[in-house]
């Protein structure tokens, strides 16, 4: 679908489409009162823009994504989980285990699922970015996770949208 495709899209398909980029209803409401775009950076400006998530938005929109290395499920975007998730290989049993122990201890830490923008990185940087970050202190972690959703509705959106 091209970027005129979607400002035509009926409001409740719009909206559809859109919480698969990012299940928040006021993001959604946002993104959709942005239309017509005339062009992906206004599109990308006005979905950056409206992704400063509220702790009830953040957790809501986690809850659409799988464990790294785990596969999606009921609840979950599966499609777009495993397409994004491609790079971990789960022939690679030292990193799988590790991020499976990382993934335990990161909800220990920050009681919520570890989620990276996975789309485009191997395993072996997911395994870092997931170590990394389990130094960081509580607020930290959280606009780290928010900006990682925001990245991951930014690719979405460009799928949704066809890329140049």
């Amino acid at each position: 679908m091209s970027l005129d495709d979607f400002n035509a899209l009926p409001e409740p398909e719009a909206r559809e489409r859109l919480a698969e980029c990012l299940d928040v209803p006021r993001w959604v409401d946002a993104v959709l009162a942005g239309r017509p775009y005339a062009d992906r950076d206004a599109l990308h400006t006005v979905a950056r823009t409206a992704a400063d998530l509220d702790d009830a938005e953040l957790e809501r929109a986690l809850a659409r994504h799988p464990r790294i290395g785990e596969r999606a499920g009921e609840g979950h975007d599966v499609a777009h989980s495993a397409r994004e998730q491609a790079g971990v290989d789960p022939a690679d049993r030292e990193v799988t285990r590790r991020i499976a122990e990382g993934n335990v201890a990161y909800e220990e830490r920050f009681d919520r699922v570890f989620l990276i923008r996975a789309a485009g990185r191997t395993g072996p940087q997911i395994l870092a970015e997931l170590e990394r970050r389990l130094g960081n202190d509580d607020e930290t972690e959280r606009r780290e996770t928010v900006q990682q959703l925001t990245e991951i509705a930014l690719l979405r959106l460009d799928q949704l949208v066809g890329e140049d």
